[in-house]
């Protein structure tokens, strides 16, 4: 069977690397310059959406940010999977909070902004601090905003106005305005669900960020509360996507209950360690759900963590010297704050876990991987 992928980064990648053993032949589709290639080698093999589309059996996608044009072309073929619409959904805040709000899944409060006088109502209605986040082309911490004191109000609102003006306006930009939620952590769900409907989760994964980029996902056993209550909220937005393939949900935890912070309709960042740590990892189901096999065990065989390499193309090889260590590389040319790679380490108990968690950060400089420390300490408070 052959699958295409729209976008040809490390998702199409790491799909191509799954598939392979259940002979999938994944192509990837670069948007950007309208060729398509082999999404390990980055060799191209063709040019132009109507050809690529012609030799596939199934398109998927790696990211939410598809121009409408080419979903539309994808959605008409009939192979797109998952829709447009969740697709859409993904990549607009906008479109997110009211499938939210459809699927009957708590959410922080919001307001939509447009104008001058939008911004001071939702001052007003939601009150202060406010989380501010481009309705489209936001990600990895960019197009946000937290306004915290009523006198910084027009400095920010004059600073959304210049990146709302800077904006493509292929589509009418706005910014959602959300109540701050005071949270204990963040967690995600990476999940399955295929054409019969037929659904699987992954353990809840603890994540760390560093100015907005996750830096570190944890998958730990336990919390069989959360998880249940995590599944229940997956079951709600897939089933009213009509979705098919892996979908992530990322939660803010408030005492014993999850809100939905936002959804990500393709496998995530934060399901990474599912390589190693998983019976079946996130990539091979994604492509068994959207090609029609049947999905894979969801389950959790050893505590494992992953760490993101962000900004650096070398790591000390004497990380791969220890027990239960992989390094996954991208194949990206070096950048501030890229994610170029990232690290599963896993182990047979939480403990040993936090103990070879001790030995791989005398590899990784702090000035480099800063969150370190602060997961270690959890951690060992998880023991």
């Amino acid at each position: 069977m052959k699958v295409l992928v729209l976008g040809a980064g490390q998702l199409a990648r790491m799909m191509s690397l799954a598939g392979t053993p259940l002979n999938l032949k994944v192509s990837a589709y670069d948007v950007n310059s309208d060729t398509i290639v082999d999404p390990v080698t980055q060799q191209k093999l063709g040019t132009g959406l109507a050809q690529a589309i012609a030799h596939a059996d199934v398109i998927t996608s790696e990211f939410e940010h598809i121009p409408y044009p080419v979903q539309e072309l994808c959605q008409q073929s009939g192979k797109f999977l998952p829709n447009s619409t969740a697709i859409k959904a993904g990549g607009d805040r906008r479109q997110e909070k009211q499938l939210l709000d459809k699927a009957g899944v708590t959410n922080a409060a919001y307001k939509i902004v447009v104008t001058e006088q939008d911004f001071y109502q939702a001052i007003e209605q939601l009150g202060l601090p406010l989380v501010l986040k481009s309705a489209l082309a936001g990600y990895d911490g960019k197009g946000q905003w937290r306004l915290k004191t009523q006198a910084d109000a027009q400095a920010v609102w004059a600073d959304i106005q210049q990146f709302m003006a800077g904006a493509d306006h292929t589509l009418p930009q706005a910014i959602v305005a959300e109540q701050f939620v005071r949270f204990d952590r963040e967690v995600s769900l990476v999940g399955a669900r295929n054409q019969a409907g037929d659904m699987v989760v992954y353990p809840l994964t603890e994540n760390h960020h560093v100015a907005g980029v996750l830096a570190v996902s944890l998958a730990l056993p336990g919390q069989q509360e959360l998880q249940q209550q995590a599944k229940q909220m997956f079951e709600a937005v897939a089933t009213a996507l009509d979705y098919v393939g892996v979908l992530a949900l990322e939660f803010f935890q408030v005492g014993d209950k999850l809100l939905v912070n936002e959804i990500a309709p393709r496998v995530h960042n934060s399901g990474h360690w599912t390589q190693q740590g998983a019976d079946t990892c996130q990539f091979e189901n994604h492509l068994r759900a959207v090609c029609g096999l049947p999905l894979g065990s969801t389950a959790l065989v050893r505590p494992t963590l992953m760490v993101n390499i962000l900004g650096e193309d070398h790591v000390s090889p004497a990380v791969l010297s220890l027990p239960s260590c992989h390094l996954h590389w991208y194949g990206k040319g070096k950048r501030p704050g890229r994610k170029m790679g990232h690290i599963n380490l896993s182990a047979t108990s939480t403990s040993e876990l936090a103990q070879r968690f001790d030995l791989l950060r005398q590899h990784l400089p702090e000035d480099e991987f800063p969150e370190l420390d602060l997961v270690a300490a959890r951690l060992k408070q998880l023991q």
